[in-house]
């Protein structure tokens, strides 16, 4: 069995038609069906159904696709192994956040790290927690920054700090200089702006209400943190939002509410047994030092 044996499965698997696998392939379509009954031959299984309209994978084809999807995610880690370069002169880093984290967590970490590591390219997404997880099993990505509550058991995680949400006002709301916390029932008849359900900070904020028996006056909502933090400097609206991204603007105010909300903790999203090259392995030390150096500050004033 030869590579191509298995690129030429998958392609087929893929596209459920010789002729358009043969052109994705850039092949003929009598070599691809060559190589393919070589496959089940060296298998001594049948992998495809060839008897419809369209190709259909029988059931040991469905079984085999996804170990050798596997195969070629592990073959080509092994190739970025190969010419991993230690020293971290060149290389590059596939890196994916959940929002929030992009109003004020990794704009210092990545300054921090293109200034030690020049050379590395950063390649950056931002996307929800469900989807960074899928794509690091699928090995297009080689870390994440999300929550330490993982959807699917090949993710491991290493924990980097404990995130607060809070109430989050501008200077026009009447409730910017108030030093107590709020109760509920008042809270209750605050008109908010909320990121959208597509987040996941918004999902923590319904749980929240759901289990203390209140709705929220829903006002706006919107996709974009980057939105409700201008709609709250500029109106009477509240929100809520992890408490770091009011600290990062002298124009918003916290206002902590009784019970108070939920905590969770920010952690570094890995796949189970990849390979980390060297730009991987260096990102995960620095984030690791931040957060040391992070949690030594607030002991620190702890003990002032």
């Amino acid at each position: 069995m030869l590579l191509r044996h298995i690129r030429y499965f998958l392609a087929v698997a893929e596209h459920r038609n010789f002729t358009r696998a043969a052109e994705a392939l850039h092949v003929s379509q009598p070599t691809l069906s060559q190589q393919i009954r070589q496959l089940e031959d060296t298998l001594r299984v049948q992998l495809l159904d060839r008897s419809g309209r369209t190709i259909q994978l029988t059931d040991a084809g469905t079984a085999y696709v996804h170990y050798a999807q596997r195969a070629l995610q592990d073959l080509e880690a092994g190739k970025r192994a190969i010419h991993d370069v230690q020293e971290l002169s060149r290389g590059s880093l596939r890196l994916a956040m959940t929002p929030t984290f992009t109003a004020y967590l990794i704009g210092p970490l990545l300054e921090k790290y293109n200034r030690r590591y020049p050379n590395i390219t950063l390649n950056i997404l931002e996307m929800p927690q469900d989807r960074m997880e899928a794509l690091l099993n699928e090995d297009a990505l080689d870390i994440g920054i999300a929550f330490d509550e993982t959807h699917t058991p090949d993710i491991e995680t290493q924990t980097l700090f404990v995130e607060a949400l809070a109430m989050v006002v501008g200077n026009a709301h009447p409730y910017a200089k108030r030093r107590s916390a709020l109760k509920l029932s008042q809270f209750e008849n605050e008109a908010l702006v909320l990121l959208n359900e597509e987040f996941a900070t918004r999902q923590y904020i319904d749980r929240y209400c759901r289990q203390h028996g209140i709705s929220p006056r829903i006002a706006m909502e919107v996709n974009s943190i980057g939105a409700v933090v201008q709609i709250v400097r500029r109106s009477a609206l509240a929100t809520l939002l992890p408490a770091a991204i009011a600290r990062e603007h002298s124009d918003l105010f916290l206002v902590q509410l009784e019970p108070a909300l939920p905590q969770r903790t920010a952690a570094l999203l890995l796949r189970k047994g990849a390979y980390r090259n060297a730009a991987t392995r260096a990102f995960i030390e620095l984030a690791l030092e931040e957060r040391a150096a992070e949690t030594g500050g607030r002991r620190a004033k702890a003990v002032l």
